[in-house]
C-alpha cells in the first residue's frame, strides 16, 4: 500500500513540476513574441526612415546600390515576421513547426544571396550557400511531402 501511495504521490508531483515548465515555456514565448513585435515595428521604421533618406539624398544613377540594401531591410522584416510566425505557432500547438523553421531559413539564406557582395566573397562561400540551399529545399520537400500524406 505504501508502496502504491509513492508511486501516486510522486506521479502528481512529477505532473505539478511539468505544468510548471510548461507555464514557464508560455510565459517566455509570450514575452518573446511581444519583443519580437517591438523589433517588427521599430525595424519598419528604420526601413521607412532609410528609404525616404535615400530617395531624396542619393545621386543620380546611385539608387541600384542602394536597392540592395533596401531589399536587405525588408527581407529583415520578412525573417521576423516568420520568427514571431514560429512563436505564435508554438503558443497555439505546443509544438514547434519545423517546416515554418525551415522556410524562415530559406528566406534568411535567399536574403544573403541577394544583398551578396560578389566582390568580397570567395567562391567556397558561394558553394556552401549553395549546398545550404539545396540542403534546405530537400529538407522542406520531404517534410511537406510526409505531412501531406
Amino acid at each position: 500500500m505504501r508502496r502504491l501511495l509513492k508511486v501516486i504521490l510522486g506521479t502528481t508531483k512529477d505532473q505539478n513540476f511539468m505544468h510548471m515548465i510548461e507555464n514557464v515555456e508560455v510565459l517566455a514565448s509570450k514575452i518573446l513574441s511581444l519583443l519580437m513585435v517591438v523589433v517588427i515595428l521599430v525595424a519598419i521604421g528604420d526601413l521607412a526612415v532609410f528609404i525616404v533618406k535615400e530617395l531624396f539624398t542619393a545621386p543620380y544613377g546611385k539608387f541600384n546600390t542602394t536597392l540592395y540594401k533596401i531589399f536587405g531591410l525588408f527581407l529583415n522584416i520578412l525573417i521576423a515576421l516568420e520568427i514571431l510566425e514560429n512563436i505564435t505557432a508554438y503558443l497555439r500547438k505546443h509544438v514547434f513547426q519545423v517546416e515554418l523553421v525551415i522556410v524562415t531559413s530559406l528566406i534568411a539564406v535567399a536574403r544573403k544571396i541577394i544583398i551578396l557582395d560578389l566582390e568580397k566573397i570567395g567562391g567556397i562561400d558561394i558553394i556552401g550557400l549553395g549546398i545550404a540551399i539545396l540542403s534546405l529545399s530537400i529538407s522542406y520537400l520531404i517534410i511537406r511531402f510526409s505531412s501531406s500524406k
